[in-house]
């Protein structure tokens, strides 16, 4: 990160001009491997807090093979600002986080107006940047991850949590977690693999049409293993079991997921009956996806 931009969690930055982010990338639209999507070109001029530094990332490399590593530069941040609508990649439904390079970005006081925009110099960018790598692949931050990072070892990522620590990324009781829970997992699941497995053949289908804001209840362990087949899987979804832990919450409905590009392919792939639920974030500890079964996670009761 640039001497003149060292932020840190809570700093309000505004994102630059769309032609000064014109400047910073290839001919492919990136940044050191990085892409500048169009869905991110609507947020040129306005301002946003820094939610966390992005010290590491985990990348999918193969279909359920995941790796930490680093971005190239080291100056990537994800800040409290809307999801990827997945507009400019023919309605992708994954919601990714946006990855901000801070060449992007600049530092402002928090109590600064957001500057005005060229709402046509922003169509410019946008009309630019590169959405598609070939015929059925699709080009995109999840897609280039790989090309973005690099990988770290183990005395890196330890590095990491420390750095997380003093830019107020993480607390410490959030970074306890974060390193417990992982060795956690390491002794019981994969020292001795005890993995949610089912009997179905195949899974239930079962769509309970649930829209954006509808309330649901996460089943119980016992009513998701019945969901099952003997890979641990609902329709090739597995169901990881950090997931079991929000048994008997309710939550609220974020968008349904019909359609998302895959990460390690570029391709999109059909979804079927599932959805993404407001709060229930990935922390690369093996806790549970956003991602979700409608027959996983629904009792069938719907609340408020």
């Amino acid at each position: 990160m640039s001497d003149d931009l060292k932020l840190r969690a809570g700093d309000w930055v505004e994102f630059k001009d769309p032609l000064a982010i014109m400047e910073t990338l290839d001919s492919n639209g990136t940044l050191d491997g990085l892409p500048f999507m169009p869905e991110m070109a609507e947020h040129c001029g306005q301002r946003a807090r820094v939610l966390r530094l992005a010290e590491k990332a985990c990348v999918e490399i193969q279909d359920l093979r995941y790796w930490m590593r680093e971005f190239h530069g080291n100056n990537a941040v994800i800040l409290d600002i809307s999801r990827c609508s997945g507009a400019s990649h023919d309605g992708c439904g994954r919601a990714c986080v946006f990855f901000w390079k801070t060449d992007w970005l600049r530092k402002v006081p928090s109590g600064k107006p957001s500057a005005q925009i060229d709402e046509a110099t922003a169509k410019l960018l946008a009309s630019r940047l590169k959405t598609k790598a070939g015929p059925g692949r699709y080009f995109c931050q999840s897609t280039e991850m790989a090309k973005a990072t690099h990988p770290i070892g183990r005395s890196r990522v330890v590095l990491k949590c420390f750095s997380d620590l003093r830019s107020g990324s993480r607390g410490w009781l959030e970074m306890i977690r974060l390193v417990v829970v992982p060795l956690f997992r390491y002794i019981t699941c994969y020292q001795f693999p005890r993995p949610l497995v089912g009997k179905q053949k195949p899974t239930p289908v079962a769509d309970l049409n649930l829209q954006p804001g509808d309330l649901v209840k996460i089943k119980s362990e016992a009513e998701i293993i019945d969901t099952l087949d003997s890979r641990g899987r609902d329709r090739g979804m597995i169901c990881d079991r950090g997931l079991t832990q929000y048994g008997g919450r309710r939550y609220r409905v974020r968008n349904r997921l019909d359609r998302m590009i895959c990460e390690p392919t570029a391709e999109m792939r059909q979804m079927q009956g599932t959805i993404i639920l407001e709060g229930l974030n990935c922390h690369c500890c093996g806790e549970g996806w956003a991602g979700v079964r409608e027959t996983i996670s629904c009792t069938g009761e719907r609340y408020g």
